[in-house]
């Protein structure tokens, strides 16, 4: 996908912010684009098709909901795709990145409780073979990630 149309702009630019909280949100985004809400699930679909989103879901003020943690781990660059890609499909994890550094991936991992944050890490440690370093939070900073994106 070399540039985006006008309705894809929309969608990932209109609502970084302004999701709705509802019961049918995306008959509202819909609602609000003149479109169909079918229109609307078939064009975020292909976005995450060819990769230009990974996923949509809330986020939440750090340990108001569970708890979360950052981790990171030192893949071998022949294996950083397989294992981000097992990293980004597990529901426990809500994004991932590569870094240029040791610690080469990057990712946060957000639980209800300690017991399944540890047992997550411990699944990913088994799995793949590679050790996971946990970073905690110690102190919170508010960091607004919304981005106009234009192709």
């Amino acid at each position: 996908m070399s540039k985006l149309n006008q309705l894809q702009e929309k969608l990932l630019n209109n609502f970084q912010k302004n999701f709705p909280i509802s019961p049918t949100p995306y008959a509202d985004i819909a609602d609000d684009l003149g479109i169909t809400e079918a229109e609307v699930l078939e064009t975020l679909n292909e976005l995450k098709t060819v990769g230009i989103i990974s996923r949509i879901g809330p986020v939440f003020q750090p340990h108001s909901l569970g708890t979360s943690t950052l981790a990171t781990m030192e893949i071998p660059q022949s294996k950083l795709t397989e294992i981000a890609n097992y990293i980004s499909n597990l529901s426990e994890v809500n994004h991932n990145y590569e870094r240029e550094h040791k610690f080469n991936l990057w990712f946060v991992i957000t639980v209800l409780t300690i017991e399944h944050l540890q047992n997550t890490l411990t699944k990913i440690e088994h799995n793949t073979g590679f050790k996971v370093l946990s970073l905690p939070m110690l102190a919170s900073y508010h960091i607004d990630l919304g981005f106009e994106l234009k192709y």
